[in-house]
């Protein structure tokens, strides 16, 4: 009987092998084994037997609560997958956290948005360990659509059931709400300031602006939406064993295979203008550098480093040098170790990772990155080009209906369009101007492309909706403009990105990258914006190591690339739209241009 059983035993385990076709994969492997005859025969046979394993599939995800460079809560998302038999841990990435809530504003609406923001992590930790744990099991992590497809119908429900809630809260307060009071009120404007009171007399004209477009509702717990996305992604990028720029490029081609990619040129913030007294200055955000495209990139960014420590002498006050280590504070010496000094430390650095100072008007902080440039041999408008992050969404005073591009001086949205021409034409080494208006002043938006679209970029970052409602029937819903910078917060999905790009890619619109004000330390935004095939990418400055941390990956791919011999050269029509931005070319031995008092005389008198 025992005999019996061993036999029908070894007849099934024979079928069984036979039916996976064991016996013909061996007797493959150990011809193809001693044809090679490595040094780690069993090493060899592993690999060889790994090609006929079973596609990882997803088994578990993991949300957790983790900070960003700014100390704000952010989202962690984990992707664990079952792996020849075992649960083996993928990758995982963080979401960067980005506040709509302007810099001017009150103190309790920060504080409400750091609550919310805080509630809505501790959501999205919930949603992922939960319900999207549950939801993609089992699932293959190379499925990029079809898991999109379920996030994005997993979203659609939470938003109908918040709608639902909000209804059903509404028709509780209208039943219990008390008769309504004839006192006026004054209604809360953008940034935090209030109308004018009854009575106040105010000219009609300067408010006849378009009225601030209502801020997109962000749902709690939707950033579980884009870091599941994204997550899954890498872990495709993982298990496919490629380079993760390469998975999403693949996608969006879709082809097995590609010859040549782009990488995208940087635009690297030097200054931040900050916008509090003394300083006058309230227009420029963000001053950028971006490096000409004859440079690799790696030469680029040392050219940018350059400007930069040149830029840190300049603003040290002059007679006050540091003291060096070792300095003996009551007799003043220093004690000489023989050691190297270390280097001067950046004093002021903003959360962007760049420099902070602070202006009376427009032409210094130009003249000053042309002093910068022209003492280490540079020369805007042919060795480095500039861009400037306006930012005028925080400008706008909707009492007065105007700007105020300077403490006291307002403009309306037509003069804003005049200024910016006469910027350009004055300092034509300034080739992207970002946000210069808001997003509702959309017919000054077509005004100033006229004017300029031949001269700059005109570039809409804050002046863009939402991604998820950017595309209506194929077209933008953007105001007129060369591009957009895309933000991958939220509930941004790849297959979003993707769609997104190819979009802008067939109506000629530049697509940049930007890395939100709350950055951390994880990189995928630079794959990103190499697999989409951006012309620039934006990640602030040369300092912090969150920001530093995404150079460091763009300057590792364009090594990839190149080694690889599938780093396409430089964009010629860019090289062709800076070549128009170029002033008369001067000898070398004539001094900077002189300060002309045209642009700063109308930025330094109050209006």
């Amino acid at each position: 009987l025992q005999r019996r059983k061993l036999q029908a035993l070894r007849q099934e385990a024979a079928e069984y092998y036979r039916g996976h076709r064991v016996p013909q994969r061996v007797e493959e492997a150990l011809n193809a084994l001693f044809a090679l005859r490595p040094a780690d025969v069993y090493g060899e046979l592993a690999n060889y037997i790994s090609k006929f394993s079973k596609a990882p599939i997803i088994c578990k995800l993991v949300g957790r609560k983790v900070f960003d460079g700014v100390g704000q809560p952010t989202l962690e998302v984990e992707i664990y997958c079952t792996v020849k038999n075992c649960e083996k841990r993928i990758c995982s990435t963080v979401m960067s956290s980005h506040s709509q809530v302007p810099e001017n504003t009150l103190p309790g609406t920060a504080e409400a948005d750091e609550k919310e923001r805080n509630d809505s992590v501790n959501t999205g930790v919930e949603w992922v360990n939960e319900s999207l744990n549950t939801m993609l099991r089992d699932l293959k992590p190379t499925d990029q659509c079809e898991v999109d497809k379920m996030l994005g119908e997993y979203f659609t429900e939470k938003v109908d059931e918040k709608k639902r809630i909000q209804k059903q809260e509404e028709e509780k307060a209208e039943a219990t709400l008390p008769l309504p009071s004839c006192t006026p009120s004054a209604t809360a404007l953008p940034g935090g300031k209030k109308a004018a009171k009854p009575g106040k007399k105010a000219a009609v004209a300067e408010r006849m602006i378009p009225p601030a477009e209502p801020v997109e509702p962000v749902l709690s717990g939707s950033l579980a939406i884009g870091g599941t996305s994204l997550a899954v992604a890498k872990a495709a990028a993982t298990v496919s064993h490629i380079p993760l720029y390469l998975y999403i490029a693949l996608l969006k081609h879709d082809q097995e295979s590609l010859k040549e990619m782009t990488l995208p040129l940087p635009m690297v913030t030097l200054l931040n203008c900050e916008k509090i007294s003394p300083a006058k200055l309230k227009l420029m955000k963000e001053v950028m550098l971006i490096p000409p495209v004859q440079l690799s990139l790696k030469q680029g960014i040392e050219r940018v480093l350059d400007i930069q420590k040149e830029m840190v002498r300049l603003l040290d006050p002059p007679g006050k040098a540091p003291s060096p280590q070792g300095a003996d504070s009551k007799k003043g010496r220093a004690h000489n170790t023989g050691k190297k000094a270390p280097p001067r430390p950046l004093k002021r650095i903003s959360h962007l990772g760049c420099l902070i100072t602070g202006c009376d008007n427009l032409e210094q902080v130009l003249l000053l990155m042309q002093t910068a440039c022209n003492n280490i041999g540079l020369e805007l408008g042919t060795d480095m080009y500039l861009a400037i992050n306006c930012a005028a969404h925080e400008l706008m005073d909707y009492v007065k209906g105007k700007y105020e591009i300077l403490t006291g001086t307002f403009k309306s949205p037509d003069e804003m369009v005049d200024m910016y021409v006469d910027l350009i034409n004055k300092f034509p080494f300034i080739i992207a101007l970002i946000d210069p208006l808001r997003k509702e002043d959309r017919q000054q938006w077509s005004n100033i492309c006229c004017a300029l679209g031949s001269k700059c970029y005109l570039i809409a970052e804050d002046a863009a909706t939402d991604i998820s409602k950017l595309k209506i029937d194929q077209n933008l819903n953007v105001p007129t403009c060369s591009g957009i910078v895309l933000k991958y917060i939220n509930q941004t999905k790849v297959s979003d990105l993707i769609e997104l790009t190819g979009l802008l890619d067939g109506q000629r619109h530049i697509t940049i990258l930007g890395s939100p004000d709350g950055e951390s330390s994880d990189d995928s935004l630079v794959d990103l914006a190499v697999g989409l095939g951006a012309r620039f990418v934006k990640l602030g400055g040369l300092s912090r190591g969150e920001r530093v941390t995404k150079y460091n990956r763009l300057l590792a791919i364009e090594e990839e690339l190149a080694e690889n011999r599938t780093l396409r050269e430089a964009n010629l029509e860019f090289i062709a739209f800076a070549e128009e931005s170029q002033p008369e070319k001067q000898p070398s031995d004539v001094p900077p241009p002189p300060k002309q008092d045209s642009l700063s005389s109308e930025f330094s008198q109050p209006a």
